[in-house]
């Protein structure tokens, strides 16, 4: 018998506080993955980031409005879809957060954290409002991975 691919499905609705439910549920997930550390730290910060772009830019913080969040397992990727009923935006018209003029900016940091974190970042945009922002990481099992040999 195979063990099952961890998944998470969760509806919240737009409130800052349902981004630590999210947390739990990705982190316990990936947790099965057996993943090392900061693989697993990175992919749960992008998460919270996205949900929290979700809520405060797509929904504009309206609690009768709701953020979907899947988590998968892919073959040897995690792969997680974010989805928002807010009006979409423009991934390439977002000021550079590196840029001098923004450093001190307390938005605008989000995206640049998922990019750095995740290996790939899809925006889908519906027609009828929403958008879905899939981020995919490759994965490699910290019980799969080569360690260094101390004899020479």
């Amino acid at each position: 018998m195979t063990a099952p691919q961890p998944q998470v499905n969760v509806a919240i609705a737009s409130r800052y506080e349902n981004i630590e439910l999210v947390q739990v549920a990705v982190e316990a997930s990936l947790d099965l993955l057996d993943l090392d550390e900061e693989t697993s730290h990175r992919i749960a910060l992008a998460v919270r980031e996205g949900v929290a772009n979700a809520i405060k830019h797509g929904n504009r913080e309206n609690p009768d409005k709701t953020v979907d969040v899947e988590c998968v397992l892919e073959s040897n990727r995690v792969v997680v879809k974010i989805e928002d009923q807010g009006e979409g935006f423009d991934p390439t018209a977002l000021p550079d957060p590196l840029h001098p003029e923004n450093l001190m900016k307390p938005s605008g940091r989000g995206i640049f954290f998922m990019n750095q974190f995740m290996d790939e970042i899809d925006y889908t945009f519906s027609p009828g409002g929403g958008t879905i922002v899939t981020m995919r990481k490759t994965i490699t099992p910290a019980s799969d991975e080569v360690g260094t040999s101390e004899e020479e």
